[in-house]
């Protein structure tokens, strides 16, 4: 007995249920504490198997058969590697290696989870506001796919897969305890920052990219508690077997102290969002180039694989993740690249992305953003060095903000990209340059978006649709619309005659309660259905019923428990007390969609605008007087309101009064009143109250 009392405790623990959309509750927040932290464990695992994996795959496709190995950045082994391309062994079978790698990744993909194609980014934040499962198979799929695309050379970042790992491990922990639809949500979005946090070192900026990156212009902001709990574990997990460096190195002394700077930041800024929105318009009109060729779907990432090859050839620099080739930009080895190199960089960077990624290989594109951003202001920095008086000494600066300022325009995630990049750099003096430039490419990058499935508001998400549609259904609560049990079986009775029960009074099912009152599942005439009728006469309610059936807490909101019966296609549920026993559900009653349409149509219907509470546990009504209203035109003393509620403000006319005891309410006046949602409805019911008018005395002669 006493063994399942821990198992009981985790599983009451796991289907707490949010009460006022706030990680106030302390058991709701211990909830997410534990979920967080299991996320974030397989964060920073999956980061060290796709770090470990990309490593072995370009040792092996680029180092060990072209004889070429890229630039390393400043953290992840210093600058190694062979800086001139045809200086290695076998430079002509790059484009053979390149080709492989993309037919190969295809065939994987393809063949396994065809989900798993392009930038896992997307595809995970379409999971978040679809409410979907992401498929068990695809974190595997994605990390193998990836590593051999970007170690054969392809033009991919590793952010998308780390993102789809952590958050398909989410979607699967979801699964497996039985999470809502709301919490699954929130799990895929804790899982992307996590994942994103652990690769690149940055536990702020991924845990605030998992709130921002889902929308162009809104935040999700229960996302963030659980989304930094989950990425610091993973960058703890991973920083305990990579080291704490951060990715790239700078100057010691770099550093913002020339405040005449900030016109080459405006410059920058103009640059990068230009930049911004060709990057995005190349990427996906090379996608779209490919998705129009009529061959196999695993034949066209080597195709783009060949071309990649072909491009790596002449620019090598466009090949593979590309941070080495910033980290040699922030320093004086940016003066040892020729000048076409650095022109053409950021264009190639963009053509090679769309090739080895929008063919259908797999990988992501935050990386390569901010590649093409480095190098728009490495570009911009050789240009006007030497040229221009006040430019820097150091191409570091313009590197740097570059980087922010592209995809952060672009992907929608200026807040979060800044402070990836701050923490990729170990630098914080840059981001009052970097807010200049950032603001200025995200205005001129407009509606403009790496990202397909970002949506622009909460509002225009499946997610927030019905809260914010209807938003009194969210300040409304289950004990409000409830209704009493009118029918109930026990799990020994007959299933013939509780099919002709269930008949005769019209309903489509009725809740199973035992002996001692406690619920123990749910009957429904599609359950009895699914019994021959031959075999119904012999057969239980308990052989039938639905032994876990979908329950509310009284607590819970309306537009959540809509949504959950929505989502379970049912039309009703049970009620069932928090405080519980474990082993012993206390049934309170019954929560229908009608009883929520009617409680809705009947909070309309009164003259009262009803409101959340300043104050945690209480509501506000705000209600124009009425003619012949108890508290009309007589001092606030003398109108024997109900003890529970609280006169807020006045407005009077034109004129906000502050309620004193002398105050009179007149006719018309707008009245604000704070009540616990105990005494509402007596509020309510001494609102609807009204004088009696005094007797007329005649007479007559």
């Amino acid at each position: 007995m006493n063994s399942s009392v821990p198992v009981t405790f985790l599983k009451r623990l796991f289907h707490i249920r949010r009460n006022a959309r706030s990680f106030e509750s302390p058991r709701y927040l211990l909830k997410w504490l534990l979920i967080s932290t299991l996320i974030g464990l397989v964060a920073g695992l999956g980061a060290i198997a796709f770090y470990a994996a990309i490593n072995y795959t370009t040792d092996l496709f680029l180092g060990r058969i072209v004889g070429y190995l890229p630039p390393s950045p400043g953290g992840e082994g210093a600058q190694q590697g062979v800086m001139n391309f045809w200086a290695s062994a076998r430079p002509w079978l790059l484009p053979l290696i390149t080709t492989l790698g993309g037919l190969v990744s295809g065939i994987i993909v393809f063949s396994l989870a065809p989900e798993a194609e392009g930038h896992g980014t997307d595809a995970a934040i379409a999971a978040f506001h679809e409410g979907k499962e992401i498929r068990a198979r695809i974190p595997l799929v994605k990390l193998v796919a990836s590593a051999i695309t970007i170690g054969s050379g392809g033009s991919a970042g590793r952010e998308g897969p780390a993102a789809q790992i952590s958050a398909g491990f989410g979607s699967i922990l979801a699964t497996v305890l039985r999470l809502d639809v709301q919490d699954r949500r929130l799990a895929l979005a804790t899982g992307i920052g996590a994942g994103i946090g652990a690769i690149f070192r940055a536990p702020l900026g991924g845990a605030i990219l998992a709130a921002e990156i889902l929308y162009k212009d809104d935040l999700e902001v229960e996302a963030i508690i659980p989304a930094l709990m989950a990425s610091i574990v993973g960058y703890s997990v991973f920083g305990a077997w990579s080291g704490w460096n951060p990715i790239f190195t700078v100057p010691a002394d770099l550093a913002f102290t020339q405040p005449l700077q900030l016109l080459f930041y405006v410059v920058l800024g103009i640059l990068c969002g230009l930049l911004g929105i060709g990057y995005a318009r190349g990427f996906y009109g090379i996608t779209h180039i490919f998705h129009r060729l009529p061959l196999p779907r695993w034949v066209r990432p080597g195709i783009g694989g060949l071309l990649v090859g072909l491009i790596g050839l002449v620019l090598p620099q466009a090949l593979g993740m590309g941070y080495g080739w910033v980290q040699v930009s922030m320093g004086p080895g940016l003066m040892g690249l020729p000048l076409w190199v650095i022109l053409l960089l950021p264009f190639a960077k963009i053509i090679t992305t769309g090739l080895s990624i929008g063919s259908g290989g797999s990988g992501g594109i935050f990386g390569p953003g901010m590649v093409i951003g480095g190098m728009v202001g490495a570009c911009f920095w050789r240009l006007c060095y030497g040229v221009v008086p006040g430019v820097p000494a150091t191409p570091a600066p313009f590197v740097i903000v570059g980087m922010m300022a592209l995809f952060g325009g672009v992907a929608h995630a200026p807040l979060a990209v800044m402070l990836m990049v701050a923490e990729m750099t170990g630098n914080l003096s840059m981001l009052a340059p970097a807010m200049i430039a950032v603001g200025i490419a995200s205005i001129l990058v407009g509606e403009t978006t790496m990202y397909t499935s970002q949506l622009p508001t909460r509002a225009d998400s499946p997610a927030h649709r019905l809260q914010m549609s209807f938003p009194l259904l969210s300040t409304l609560n289950v004990r409000q619309a409830m209704k009493p049990l009118t029918l109930q079986f026990a799990p020994g009775e007959a299933l013939s005659r509780a099919a002709s029960t269930l008949t005769e009074k019209g309903l489509s099912g009725a809740s199973v309660i035992d002996q001692q009152g406690c619920l123990v599942g749910v009957l429904t005439l599609a359950d009895i259905e699914r019994v021959p009728i031959e075999k119904r006469q012999e057969s239980f309610v308990s052989d039938a019923m639905h032994h876990d059936p979908l329950t509310f807490y009284p607590v819970a909101t309306l537009d959540e428990a809509l949504e959950r019966l929505s989502n379970q296609r049912v039309s009703w549920a049970p009620v069932v007390d928090v405080e519980s026993l474990p082993g012993h559900v206390n049934i309170l009653g019954i929560l229908a969609v009608s009883d929520i349409v009617t409680l809705y149509r009947q909070t309309l219907a009164k003259a009262s605008r009803r409101m959340r509470g300043l104050v945690t546990g209480t509501v506000m009504l705000e209600i124009t007087v009425e003619p012949g209203m108890l508290l009309a035109d007589v001092p606030l003393r003398e109108a024997q309101l109900p003890h529970e509620c609280l006169v807020v403000s006045i407005r009077q006319g034109g004129d906000q009064l502050f309620p004193r005891g002398g105050s009179v309410i007149q006719v018309g006046d707008f009245v604000t009143f704070m009540v616990s949602p105990s005494g509402e409805e007596r509020l309510q019911s001494y609102l609807a109250q009204r004088r009696t008018p005094p007797l007329s005395l005649s007479t007559s002669n």
